[in-house]
């Protein structure tokens, strides 16, 4: 999510609607339509406390993101 903007759940909802336009992995239409209605379902507080970094390789362990309340198996709202 670090290459687009964060700084509002609408606003992130935006940049992935208008970047699907030039993606072409059916893998990676997925992972964006699941971000949209997740972004749709959470309220914009909660967006605000999710706290979006660029993920190093201490964010990761051998089942998924380290984290637990950002990420659960590559899911970065945890659902």
């Amino acid at each position: 999510m670090y290459i687009f903007d964060t700084a509002s759940r609408e606003t992130l909802r935006n940049d992935l609607i208008a970047a699907l336009h030039d993606v072409y992995e059916p893998e990676m239409i997925a992972v964006f339509g699941s971000t949209l209605e997740k972004l749709d379902t959470i309220t914009d507080e909660d967006f605000a406390a999710i706290g979006f970094h660029i993920a190093d390789d201490d964010d990761f362990t051998d089942g998924g993101y380290a984290d637990s309340t950002l990420a659960v198996d590559g899911d970065a709202f945890g659902d």
